[in-house]
């Protein structure tokens, strides 16, 4: 129903409420067991127990599990319990990340009002707000948390903070009226209150028309709950990749099988080579590689203000390729500051923003002092007198007790330093009348210490011109005739194209006995002083931040519960609105199908008074379209968006608790700058993994070439499956965790977003893997041929010597793993700890060569120097061979065509 089309008593009549009775006992009891109680329904969410085996259903967990099953039928036991050690760590890793990050319905469920005050049989008694049912009658004052929908049936001076639901940092003025008819948004409905809401000026009363889930605040529950978590490219690439390993492995294991029966092998013989082959296939250490290097990552953000809740949507930001960002706290400092003053003719503009009471008043460009320009200084004067807001400073910080846009003026007024004139001059408020909405209007009278009386009017500009009969023009008091009023319009019209919200302030003198007994007399011809213009400003580091962001390839998208023209304003001063850039209302959206949507998302940069369901309409529009949508956003009515973009960004400081729940990001300084650099973290946390997979699978590459070259030649196996997982998770795991904090590039922000589909193998990492795993595998087959054939009877030597040369050619092709280029494009000496870790696995490998009570399990044995001249000469083949192919024949490819081009 459109509640705000009736007048209250139809509303009363629909509904079959009693205005001045109120509902019976017997009644409420009725209507309860037909709706239920107020409160927010929870899914049902699944036991401990089933989320934690939800962690095992992943494809390259079923890899691993295979992979355990292989080594228990090797008889190597030794590996199977690694292998399901490594398991249950991620499973672990997963369940404690997953139970902390659905709380968003209890966080939402705690912003409804603990008590309501109810009109029953006739008298009003306190209840629980989840005992309010359909037409009970309602009284909310100043400081109240309402407790579900009303329909406002009376209001004095009422004012309810909504930005949790509508994104507006203003409070919204209520008032009884009905209005006109038509979809309006949820920011427009003036005579409703909504639950979870706060009311900050006033009091009312109202009719219940929706509790619990019928509530705006359960519509949004029910949207929480239903938005789909979308799976971050980095899970989709592993299950890939776990599908061509498994693939892999299961197409070596067959070739092998048949290529030794056809030569005349044991059948059974055949079939444990080829097993062995398989685990040599599969990175047992992945999975955890990848989940420490999420993990380091993780505290890396933390430095750069942006916390992460769930760790695979630390890899998700770097392809962002769309920022949908709220404008109130994120973008803007959520702080009204005036930033014009008009009187007589004269325009002068404020710098400075926020509550920080420091800024300069100019004219034409040019410097002025208010203490010389007295029609300037009586402005703002008279906008600090007739005002109940305070500014006070904390812990070097100042902040605003009152209204916001009553602050603004406060804070004009002490850039000039008149704040603390008017308490040496003591000025007394003798009488006050408040802000009502039917005046749009607030008046004081004031006696200042010479005994002279006079009233300071301020309000709606349309509203002080009509009360006014006189204007101050070039500091006299002149007659307010139709030209001047025309001028004072023009002001308003242009202050209002610049999105400003203006205040207009009028004074009038009195006699110095005369008092007032009612706002008529005060509020009657008055003396036109000026207009103050104000806006929540953007914040000053946010303009370069989307500059960069663009020139990553990253659009900004603005999305915001303000008015159209307010928004675009702000979004051209932050160059979020290009030229022909295409603006719409939630009404235009509403309009739209998903697919029409879709089709002009891609023109569009600034969404204005939109709704929760247009948000997750939005994201799901551009995901549609293939975007990775990154959605910022700080209250319950950003949540369901925030939940189904793929990476949802809450604010830390200014966030409701439901944001922070849904969200897979939060910024502590809640500043857009902080997602701009959590996307440059999140490239370069993207492009270390893809350094590490290269690192892990060309080293299990070499080793299955080497396995595979030797059952082809008919030779022993060169490494016992215990080499094997050692290499998997001692030698490549410390490496490869040095990998994944390796400093980024220079130009990682000046590249654009990888595509979300791009496969594993992209940007020929497969030919990388493939061709210096060959290499790895050849050098390591020479070398242990070379010791075999020398002495045919000592199988362990050549084995060793064949373990120590693949682990060697490893740890110095990691050092090519760095860059895309060569091992000589980037200093080794950048990244210290993978310069450590290489010495801690060359250690670790003489441990296991050189002390005896290791050598039987490894299969190892003593060697001397003249074999370790043979193992560093040939493990160092695979990177210096490539390194030098790169170095010499590209630039020589290069330099031939530069001629034709």
């Amino acid at each position: 129903m459109r509640w705000y089309e009736y007048t209250a008593e139809e509303v009363a009549d629909k509904i079959r409420a009693n205005l001045t009775e109120g509902l019976t006992e017997d009644e409420v009891q009725k209507r309860r067991q037909k709706t239920g109680f107020n409160e927010i329904e929870e899914a049902e969410r699944p036991s401990g127990w089933i989320i934690f085996l939800s962690q095992f259903k992943d494809f390259m967990v079923v890899v691993l599990l295979a992979a355990t099953l292989i080594s228990g039928l090797l008889g190597e036991y030794l590996d199977a319990i690694a292998i399901i050690l490594i398991i249950l760590m991620n499973g672990f890793l997963g369940f404690l990340q997953e139970r902390k990050a659905e709380k968003s319905l209890q966080a939402l469920k705690e912003l409804s009002a603990p008590k309501m005050r109810v009109l029953r049989n006739g008298n009003w008694k306190q209840i629980q707000a989840k005992e309010a049912v359909i037409g009970d009658i309602v009284r909310i004052e100043s400081g109240d948390r309402i407790g579900a929908d009303l329909r406002l049936i009376s209001e004095d001076s009422l004012y309810i903070e909504e930005s949790a639901l509508t994104g507006e940092s203003v409070p919204v003025n209520k008032r009884v009226e009905p209005l006109a008819s038509g979809e309006l948004g949820i920011g427009d409905q003036e005579n409703i209150a909504f639950m979870g809401t706060l009311v900050t000026q006033g009091k009312g009363k109202g009719i219940v028309i929706g509790t619990g889930m019928k509530t705006e605040m359960g519509k949004i529950a029910h949207l929480i709950q239903s938005a789909e978590t979308m799976a971050t490219p980095l899970q989709r690439r592993l299950e890939q990749l776990g599908k061509v390993l498994i693939a892999a492995a299961l197409a070596l294991t067959a070739l092998v099988v048949i290529l030794g029966i056809i030569q005349g092998r044991n059948v059974y013989d055949m079939f444990l080579a080829g097993v062995s082959l398989a685990v040599a296939a599969i990175p047992e250490g992945l999975p955890a590689i990848v989940t420490i290097a999420l993990a380091l990552g993780m505290q890396k953000m933390i430095k750069r203000k942006a916390i992460v809740r769930k760790l695979p949507s630390v890899e998700t930001l770097g392809c962002a390729t769309v920022i949908c960002s709220d404008k109130t706290g994120t973008l803007t400092q959520n702080k009204m500051t005036v930033t014009h003053l008009w009187s007589g003719g004269k325009t002068w503009t404020v710098t400075g923003t926020g509550y920080d009471p420091y800024g300069d008043f100019f004219e034409n460009r040019k410097k002025v002092s208010p203490d010389d320009v007295k029609p300037l200084k009586q402005l703002l004067t008279f906008g600090v007198l007739c005002n109940n807001a305070v500014v006070k400073k904390d812990n070097k910080r100042f902040h605003l007790d009152g209204d916001p846009t009553e602050g603004a003026l406060v804070v004009a007024g002490m850039k000039a330093g008149i704040l603390s004139e008017i308490r040496e001059t003591n000025f007394d408020i003798i009488q006050e009348f408040p802000f009502d909405s039917s005046r749009k209007m607030m008046s004081v009278l004031i006696e200042n210490k010479k005994g002279e009386r006079f009233v300071v009017t301020k309000g709606a500009p349309d509203v002080l011109l009509k009360h006014s009969t006189a204007i101050l023009w070039n500091g006299r008091q002149q007659r307010l005739d139709q030209d001047r009023e025309n001028k004072v319009k023009q002001e308003i019209n242009k202050l209002g194209a610049k999105a400003l919200r203006t205040i207009a302030i009028a004074y009038k003198p009195l006699q110095n006995t005369e008092n007032l007994l009612h706002s008529v007399q005060a509020e009657s011809k008055l003396v036109f002083v000026g207009l103050q213009g104000m806006i929540d400003p953007p914040r000053p580091e946010v303009k370069q931040a989307v500059q960069e962001c663009r020139a990553a390839g990253v659009k900004t998208i603005m999305i915001t519960g303000d008015h159209a023209v307010t928004a675009t304003a702000i979004a051209k001063d932050l160059g979020i609105l290009p030229h022909g850039g295409r603006v719409i209302d939630g009404q235009e959206l509403g309009r739209l199908s998903i697919e029409d949507l879709e089709e002009a998302v891609d023109d569009i940069y600034v969404f204005a008074r939109v709704s929760p369901e247009h948000k997750l309409k939005i994201v799901r529009a551009l995901q549609k379209k293939g975007h990775v949508v990154a959605m910022t956003g700080d209250g319950v009515n950003d949540a369901p968006a925030i939940k189904a973009a793929n990476i949802g960004v809450a604010m830390g400081i200014t966030g409701t608790d439901v944001a922070k729940e849904a969200s897979s990001l939060v910024l502590s300084d809640d500043n857009f700058t902080s997602i701009r650099a959590a996307i440059e973290e999140g490239r370069n946390i993207y492009e270390n993994i893809r350094k590490f997979i290269r690192y892990l699978l060309a080293s299990n590459v070499g080793e299955i070439f080497v396995m595979l070259f030797a059952i082809l030649l008919s030779l022993p196996l060169p490494l016992v499956p215990i080499q094997i997982l050692w290499v998997n998770l001692v030698t490549d795991g410390l490496p490869a965790m040095a990998l994944g904090v390796d400093p980024a590039e220079s130009d990682v922000m000046k590249r654009e977003p990888r595509s979300p589909n791009e496969g594993v193998f992209a940007r020929k990492l497969g030919w990388k893997i493939i061709s210096r795993g060959l290499l790895i595998g050849l050098c390591t087959l020479a070398a242990f041929m070379v010791t075999y054939y020398q002495n045919p009877d000592d199988l362990v030597k050549a084995q060793t010597i064949a373990f120590a040369t693949l682990v060697m050619a490893q740890l110095i092709h990691v050092f090519d793993c760095r860059s895309e280029h060569s091992v000589f494009h980037r200093n080794p000496f950048q990244n210290m700890l993978l310069v450590l870790a290489v010495l801690s696995s060359v250690l670790m490998l003489l441990v296991v060569i050189y002390y005896p009570p290791l050598q039987p399990i490894f299969h190892t044995t003593v060697i001397n120097v003249r074999e370790w001249l043979l193992i560093l000469g040939l493990s160092s083949i695979p990177t210096f061979l490539l390194a030098g192919y790169s170095l010499f024949y590209q630039p020589m490819k290069v330099k031939k065509t530069t001629p034709s081009i």
